[in-house]
This record gives structure tokens, C-alpha cells and sequence, in this order.
């Protein structure tokens, strides 16, 4: 199905000549524009515009479509604005992505008092800053750079995450424990091997890097369980037996409540730096400032 922002897309670029113009009559990036229009254009199977260097030309495909939805785009956009009870300009609408754990941890908790519009996406680091890239997001937390040629994207360095070692409360994790005192690391990594193991998903790299920074190998064996999400790990371990790797932050709540043991930080840390990463022609600056601070507040500082 055809999503009607593109349709709304082509129209503004319609009766401005420009994306530029088109994309300050939609408050929207110019990036995102494009997007739009490429994919109504895909869907269609026409090309709707002749691009020029100064002016966006209407092909014969395009004046048509234009006489055929201009009349359905003006009637839903009067009953869009009957219902609206706010208007763009005076509740701006923030768009971020992170992780679903960080938003539950950090975000969720401040929602009820921001002044101002938010809509959360989940999903990999590589796509946020992906829609990030192409307008359709303002802010995205990541742990990972991604530099590419003529990038918009700027990242700026807030705190830091260390990968930890942990149980579950009911664990019997006396062997394990007297083995890591007493630094017999090669007699841990057998011990280990033979245990039961949760991990995520999408976070099966932090497994990987943990093992291989300190047994210097990498893991030879696949976890028992690949869940979710961290979130999922912490609940099951909260309810069982057995080990995961996790980041710190994420899981302090849980050994604070002794829901979880935590076992070791590993002799060489494994840490990754979380970052701020925004559009250099960010429109948001206040709502995205009121973000970050939260973020600075409730995180350990770098």
C-alpha cells in the first residue's frame, strides 16, 4: 500500500518547483523529501519529475497523478486538520532511536513530562543512523560510529558501557567465583563452556567481544537461549539459573535487588562509548538539548 505521506510529498514538490521549497513547506528534511519521492516513483513505475539544477519539472506521468489525487489530498488534509488538536510549529515532534532497553531504562520514566511531541524507533545501529542519515529520524543513541562520505550525521561521546559478567541469584557459582579470584583464567574458560548461557539477538557481538578480549579465543560453543532482548536475559536469570554478559547500566537495578549476581568485569574491560548522533541541520535543538540531558543525568559521564 502506498504510504499517503509520499503522495503529500508529491504534491509540495509539485506546486513548489523545488525540493528545498517542498521540504520547509512540510517542516520536513530535504533528505526526507527525496526518500519519499523515490519510493512513490518505485512503487509507480514512472518517473514523475525531470530533475534540473534549479527547478523539479513535472513529467506527462506526473501532471496525471497530480489531477487525479489533488482533490482526495486536499479533502483528507482539511479533516487531518479538523481532528489535529495541535498544529507542527507549536508542538514539535522529536524522532529518535535507540535500543529498547536504554528507552525502558532512561526515557520511558521522563515521557509524562516533556513538553513536546516523541515518537521512539527501535531497531539496529546500522538502520537508525541509516533513517537517520536520510531525515527521518533527529537523534539516535549508538555505540557505534558509522563515518561515510557526506554524512550529515555528527556524533558526540556521553558516557560509556562496560560489558559484565553475570548470574543468576539461584546460580551456584562458587567454582566459577574461587577460579576468578584466583586468576586461573584457562580453567574458567572450560568451567564456562560447560554452563548454561543466555544472550540477545541483537547483542551478540558484545558476547563475542568479551570472550575473546580475555580468554583471547573465540567462543567455541553457541548460547542455550538467544532471546529479545538484555531485558528478557535479566528477567529469566531473575527466575533461574544460569550466565550472560551484559551491559553494565543495563542491569544495575537487578544486583541492587539481588535478582542477579554480578561476576566479574573481566581482566581487560570490554567498554563501548555511547554517542549522541544528530543531523548537523538538526531542527530541534531545545527538544533534542531536553533529551540529552536526561541521558547525562541518569548515565555515568565518560
Amino acid at each position: 500500500m502506498v504510504n499517503f505521506e509520499w503522495y503529500r510529498t508529491f504534491k509540495a514538490i509539485y506546486e513548489n518547483g523545488t525540493l528545498t521549497k517542498a521540504s520547509l513547506a512540510l517542516y520536513a528534511s530535504q533528505p526526507g523529501v527525496s526518500v519519499h519521492l523515490n519510493a512513490l516513483e518505485a512503487y509507480i513505475g514512472k518517473k514523475l519529475f525531470e530533475r534540473t539544477a534549479r527547478q523539479m519539472i513535472p513529467t506527462e506521468d506526473g501532471k496525471f497523478l497530480y489531477e487525479n489525487i489533488i482533490n482526495a489530498i486536499e479533502v483528507l488534509e482539511v479533516a487531518e486538520q479538523h481532528f489535529k488538536k495541535t498544529t507542527q510549529d507549536k508542538t514539535p515532534s522529536l524522532h529518535i532511536g535507540m535500543c529498547s532497553e536504554m528507552f525502558q531504562l532512561i526515557l520511558e520514566p521522563e515521557i509524562p513530562n516533556l513538553n513536546f511531541d516523541l515518537v521512539a524507533r527501535f531497531g539496529t545501529h546500522t538502520d537508525l543512523i541509516k533513517d537517520l542519515n536520510n531525515g527521518l529520524l533527529d537523534l539516535v543513541i549508538t555505540p557505534r560510529k558509522h563515518i561515510e562520505k557526506k554524512s550529515l550525521v555528527t556524533y558526540i561521546p556521553f558516557s560509556k558501557e562496560r560489558i559484565v559478567l553475570v548470574a543468576g541469584a539461584n546460580t551456584d557459582t562458587n567454582e566459577v567465583e574461587g577460579l576468578i579470584k584466583n586468576k586461573q583464567y584457562a580453567a574458567l574458560k572450560t568451567m564456562l563452556v560447560s554452563k548454561k548461557w543466555y544472550s540477545a539477538s541483537n547483542e551478540m557481538e558484545h558476547f563475542r567481544r568479551f570472550w575473546f578480549e580475555n580468554f583471547k579465543a573465540k567462543p567455541a560453543f553457541k548460547p542455550n537461549y538467544i532471546l529479545p532482548n538484555i531485558a528478557s536475559i535479566i528477567r529469566c536469570l531473575s527466575n533461574s539459573t544460569g550466565y550472560a554478559f551484559v551491559p553494565d547500566f543495563l542491569c544495575e537495578e537487578a544486583i541492587k535487588n539481588n535478582s542477579i549476581k554480578l561476576l566479574w568485569q573481566g581482566k581487560v574491560y570490554t567498554e563501548n562509548i555511547l554517542y549522541f548522533a544528530l543531523r548537523t541541520d538538526l531542527k530541534y535543538k531545545a527538544e533534542i538539548d531536553v533529551v540529552k540531558d536526561i541521558f547525562k543525568q541518569k548515565m555515568k559521564p565518560i
